[in-house]
């Protein structure tokens, strides 16, 4: 079959997963109908109960819809009229809105004998077939996070899109690395629109120039030929309009004399990961790269020396989604953080490292028994109203997380609290998450121009010369 043309007035047909990612999804077509199929308010029922976020999504769904009812004109039927869709005050007034359509009707199968009419996805596709036959004026899109259903809608003729609305960026090579290197002729051009000066043992220059309109505050700067490398403290206009930038060298972790709870940095970007860790004045951090360079390492390391040594604060509490990358194991036995155990070898691997005890096993128990003290594990399931106060939050595995989580997860944060996000856009686990709708993605875009968080992409591993040649042929 041909599919239509996508042009003129379109009717969507909304999948079960479009709803339980993102309850806004109905308020999202301005000026089109949507159509939601008997069988995806069958699967919203089955999935409302519960306390994971995509049980509390189906609940909020469910609520919208029942709003949405309530509104309809009195004297006309919404069944078959529609419903006006309307605003939602939080997404902000649309010039027009569609109309929200239920379907009323069973439709004749019109599926290949393959596709068995009794599978949910297959009924959604079979809906969206029987609307493009009895509304040729209208263009029939089903919208699913369902790879394997959009392209089975391709195959019978049907027109089928991704859910884009949570899209950050078009394409996560456009996400920020946190630091920018400067032209080798940056001096030369600069250098009369420049001040110098030593304030409290620290050095700052301010700056004016066309590159500084195009740096953002937390952002790192380098030069490799002066070994050269400070950080964007602040920018603003000066008294004729053109944008200054205040810049601050930075602290050199590479060196043992500024080792970190007895680590230093092997590489320009761990530098400025441990700069941006340490840093009491910013409260949002984010690391973004593959495995093996250093993420948890730098954070538990920066986090102990924080906690323990400078009393900046009280705990440090680790998360992560629990999402396994193979088979699953069943349920745990045990305490919160005995059930969180399992999914924190990394956390453990590291400590390791930062508590290394030669054998001894007396100081093994010591070491442990500190570090129980001060680190707490927490499950993510249960961070959800809670209040952190001077804590500093780790937050593994960031790439699993939706937008609406990490908002969950960051707004805990109470008076003195930093909190460190974590993650590896290439290593998403979950099925309707992608490098450019996750939750880290997702921060990092938005917190760039905040003066109180930064963010680094960590690119080199420095796990062993063999992880390294096999993350390069593998």
């Amino acid at each position: 079959m041909v599919r239509k043309k996508i042009d003129g007035k379109r009717l969507f047909v909304l999948d079960t997963n479009v709803l339980m990612h993102d309850p806004t999804a109905l308020f999202r077509f301005e000026e089109h109908d949507i159509l939601i199929p008997m069988v995806v308010l069958e699967e919203l029922d089955a999935g409302k109960k519960g306390l994971s976020e995509v049980a509390r999504n189906v609940r909020q769904v469910s609520r919208y819809m029942d709003d949405l009812m309530s509104s309809a004109d009195e004297g006309e039927d919404p069944m078959v009229n529609g419903i006006h869709i309307g605003v939602l005050p939080q997404i902000g007034d649309v010039t027009k809105h569609g109309k929200i359509y239920f379907q009323i009707k069973e439709h004749m199968d019109r599926l290949p004998d393959s596709l068995p009419s009794s599978k949910a996805d297959n009924t959604i596709l079979n809906v969206a077939l029987a609307l493009q036959e009895n509304e040729p004026e209208k263009t029939i899109i089903l919208v699913s996070k369902d790879i394997n259903l959009r392209i089975k809608a391709n195959i019978v003729g049907v027109n089928a899109e991704d859910y884009f609305n949570d899209k950050v960026l078009d394409d996560v090579e456009q996400l920020h690395t946190g630091y920018y290197e400067l032209p080798e002729d940056f001096w030369d051009t600069h250098s009369r629109d420049m001040d110098s000066w030593k304030e409290d043992g620290h050095t700052y220059y301010k700056i004016k120039g066309p590159l500084v309109q195009d740096w953002f505050i937390n952002q790192c700067l380098y030069q490799e030929a002066d070994h050269f490398e400070a950080i964007v403290r602040s920018i603003e206009n000066d008294d004729d309009g053109s944008p200054t930038a205040l810049i601050e060298l930075l602290t050199d972790y590479r060196t043992d004399s500024h080792n970190i709870w007895g680590i230093t940095a092997r590489n320009r970007e761990q530098s400025y990961a441990l700069n941006l860790l340490m840093d009491p004045e910013i409260d949002f951090v984010t690391l973004q790269g593959p495995a093996g360079t250093g993420k948890t390492l730098l954070a538990l390391a920066a986090a102990l020396e924080q906690a323990i040594e400078l009393k900046r604060y009280k705990e440090i509490i680790v998360t992560r989604v629990t999402v396994s990358v193979g088979e699953d194991i069943g349920f745990l036995p045990g305490t919160e953080e005995e059930k969180m155990t399992p999914w924190m070898g990394a956390l453990m691997d590291n400590l390791e490292v930062l508590a290394p005890t030669d054998n001894d096993e007396w100081g093994a128990a010591a070491t442990h028994d500190l570090l129980r003290k001060w680190i707490k594990v927490r499950s993510l399931n249960f961070m959800r109203g809670r209040t952190f106060l001077n804590k500093l939050i780790i937050i593994d595995e960031a790439q699993n997380l939706t937008s609406k989580q990490m908002k969950t997860l960051i707004t805990r944060a109470g008076p003195g609290t930093k909190v460190v996000c974590m993650g590896n856009v290439a290593q998403i686990d979950t099925p309707y998450l992608a490098e450019t709708t996750s939750g880290i993605t997702y921060v990092v875009d938005r917190f760039k121009n905040w003066g109180h968080a930064g963010h680094i992409t960590l690119k080199r591993g420095e796990r062993s010369r063999l992880a390294d040649y096999a993350s390069d042929i593998l």
